[in-house]
């Protein structure tokens, strides 16, 4: 018969899983990122074992305009509150491999130096937890590492981000791997279990935006109060898309954020210049393209995007940065949807900026 314990318990039953899966193990203990190799691609699904021990089948798989070799995209929210999430909760191994793994670590665990005391009633809590249904308030125990139920579903153990950087806030799931039945969603305590809305943040996290340059006019070197126009065309400013997805027997979920281009920044790179408009915002046109190319004609009129500098950049240049925002919404498995903070991307283009020579007579 199942043992229910003290919510102490669960203190205890973490120390013990920290000692036996991150201070003595032979392979890693958490369900990992299998991120894209190359930009638009995504990677094959895989499980297994990683040469060091058996690891989560439940791996994280990016596609679209997402950033090469999985690292961080190059979108920068305009919300500075916003983070991706630091840490989650996703399927690890079914109950036949959770067994050889959690006994094997605990074993080993036990046989080292110094595992007395609060270290050791901590394993012994941890196993007990596993293998004798000891439990607590809202978290049950498991006879045998539930393996009569092998097959019906997984263990679901915390997941880092690789991508976060405080240590502290990436380690953070820390609670015991815990089973869900295929079909079933985590009990509602788990916050931080894999969802399409946290898919959708990690998609945002990876995207890559393109590395539009915007096209100027007079091009590389203007004049002296001479508007610059600047515009970007429809054809090379268009939304781009990246899916985040999990999918492994008895579970899958995925989530696309997309990012649709809203308006253009322009600053001069000093403040001898003023911008077209004066907030330097240049708004998107009704058939997606921002600003207006310049043609001959049109050098005594005012761009509807642009700069115009009042001294020269002497034997140097100025540094014009466009900076591009984007409006970001994501949709996922089970006609979930939403919207994330708007993103930004900055280019910088260097602009040579002369005096207009004059003949006198």
């Amino acid at each position: 018969m199942p043992v229910t314990g003290s919510r102490t318990a669960l203190n205890a039953g973490t120390a013990g899983l920290t000692l036996a899966l991150s201070i003595a193990l032979s392979g890693p203990a958490h369900a990992g990122e299998q991120p894209s190799n190359t930009q638009g691609a995504s990677t094959e699904q895989k499980g297994g074992s990683d040469g060091t021990g058996i690891y989560a089948a439940a791996r994280v798989q990016y596609s679209g305009a997402v950033a090469k070799n999985g690292g961080a995209g190059n979108v920068t929210p305009t919300d500075v509150n916003w983070a991706p999430p630091p840490c989650w909760y996703a399927p690890y191994l079914g109950a036949e491999d959770f067994r050889a793994k959690m006994s094997g670590d605990l074993e080993h665990a036990a046989s080292l130096p110094g595992m007395t005391g609060h270290a050791g009633a901590a394993i012994g809590e941890t196993k007990r937890h596993y293998e004798d249904g000891y439990g607590w308030t809202d978290t049950p125990g498991y006879e045998d590492y539930n393996v009569d139920k092998d097959g019906e579903g997984m263990f679901w153990a915390g997941v880092e981000n690789p991508d976060e950087p405080d240590l502290l806030k990436r380690g953070s799931c820390t609670d015991l791997p815990f089973w869900v039945d295929n079909g079933e969603a985590p009990p509602p305590r788990y916050e931080e279990a894999i969802s399409p809305e946290i898919l959708a943040a990690l998609a945002y996290q990876h995207l890559r935006l393109p590395d539009t340059e915007v096209t100027l006019r007079p091009e590389d070197t203007t004049k002296v109060n001479l508007p610059t126009w600047a515009w970007l065309d429809e054809t090379v400013f268009d939304e781009v898309s990246a899916t985040a997805s999990i999918d492994v027997p008895g579970f899958a979920l995925r989530a696309t954020t997309t990012a649709e281009p809203v308006s253009l920044k322009l600053e001069p790179g000093t403040g001898d210049a003023v911008t077209h408009p004066a907030s330097g915002e240049c708004a998107i046109d009704a058939d997606g393209s921002i600003g207006e190319p310049y043609a001959k004609g049109k050098a005594d009129r005012t761009p509807p995007c642009g700069v115009t500098y009042f001294r020269s950049s002497g034997e140097g240049t100025f540094d014009l940065q466009a900076t591009i925002t984007w409006h970001i919404t994501w949709t996922g498995t089970g006609n979930t949807a939403g919207t994330l903070p708007n993103g930004t991307f900055a280019n910088t283009q260097t602009v040579t900026v002369q005096e207009i020579q004059s003949i006198n007579r």
